[in-house]
């Protein structure tokens, strides 16, 4: 992400100019846009046109610098942008005043956003400007006849490869080399800044010895590390060690892995941990909160006014950062993200036990 303007404004507002760089810019920007906001940019619209010079054809597309009123957010991954939708309230054309737009923004379309900012907002502009310096990461876990690559991204982690090539003995079993060749193409094709290797056993070495061979390049930027398991659950276990964080400083999901793990781990023991709206808004009120997990989409919704909470999430947040506490935004695509979502979608590790 790139901050490429600053302005104040009347009522306590804020314009910023932002340039989001990357895919995980504009899924942070579903979370820093809500209902209300103005955004501003370049965007085309179809005209409808019917005057003595030109008959009606259907309508014609026009360039033009629009500002809408925030409706609704949606982040397309799959298609590489964000659409932004709502009244347009600001343009060259008044006669567009009024009407419906939805502002398709993709990497590197330039955006002004004007609204009241709220602290956990600047702070994820801040860690997306910081990640821009991070570099890309590919997690290869493998074991004997199988083998999954995750890329890690700051929205989550997501599967590119899951690779099943029995070996050993009987009728489908394969030469363990050929497991080993198709996870080094497919290292090869994500042409990632770092590779973590993981699994159980000697397997991962081997294949390591395999890459060295056959694209002695690529091991530069290998990284080994020891898991019990391999897919989902070895990357898992790869965050919670802190090794993506060695290569990629202040992974976000590497953050709420550990968050997680200590937060189930205080539940666990029946010591200092709250979890749902209500338990946690209590020892908010208390000054007991020292981490504060809250889901990104239930913050989203609940600002929206779309929520369920009989508690006010932002008083949630205003009263631990008053007090010191610190507030991880966690992801909903990442599996600590859905672990949180289970347990009411915020909870909090505490200072001290509650009675």
């Amino acid at each position: 992400m790139r901050i490429d303007d600053r302005v104040a404004v009347e009522g306590g507002r804020e314009r910023i100019t932002l340039v989001p760089e990357t895919l995980d810019d504009l899924w942070h920007l579903t979370y820093v846009l809500e209902p209300g906001d103005h955004v501003s940019g370049d965007t085309t619209r179809r005209i409808q046109r019917n005057d003595d010079q030109m008959r009606d054809t259907g309508g014609e597309r026009e360039h033009m610098y629009v500002t809408i009123e925030v409706a609704d957010v949606e982040f397309a991954r799959f298609a590489n942008r964000l659409r932004v939708g709502g009244d347009i309230v600001d343009c060259s054309r008044e006669d567009q005043l009024g009407h419906h737009h939805t502002l398709n923004v993709e990497e590197r379309d330039e955006l002004d956003v004007e609204k009241v900012w709220k602290s956990d907002q600047l702070e994820r502009l801040q860690e997306a400007v910081e990640a821009a310096d991070n570099p890309d990461v590919v997690v290869a876990t493998v074991e004997e006849g199988e083998a999954h690559v995750h890329t890690v991204s700051q929205y989550g982690t997501e599967e590119r490869a899951s690779i099943t090539a029995p070996t050993g003995k009987g009728e489908y079993a394969r030469p363990r080399e050929e497991l080993f060749a198709e996870v080094t193409d497919v290292l090869v094709r994500q042409d990632a800044d770092a590779v973590i290797l993981a699994g159980p056993g000697f397997t991962k070495q081997d294949a390591l010895d395999y890459i060295e061979d056959e694209q002695p390049d690529l091991v530069e930027r290998i990284t080994t590390v020891d898991t019990s398991a391999v897919g989902d659950r070895g990357v898992h276990e790869v965050l919670k060690r802190g090794a993506v964080e060695e290569v990629q400083a202040e992974t976000r999901i590497a953050e709420e892995a550990s968050l997680i793990d200590e937060l189930m781990e205080q539940i666990g023991e029946g010591a200092k941990a709250a979890y749902g709206p209500e338990n946690v808004a209590q020892a908010a009120e208390f000054g007991a909160v020292d981490e504060l997990l809250v889901l990104d989409e239930a913050l989203r919704r609940e600002r929206a006014g779309e929520g369920e909470w009989d508690v006010d999430a932002d008083e949630i947040l205003e009263s631990v950062e008053q007090q010191g506490g610190e507030v991880t935004v966690f992801s909903n695509e990442f599996d600590p993200g859905q672990q949180l979502a289970n347990l009411g979608e915020i909870a909090a590790i505490l200072r001290y036990r509650l009675d």
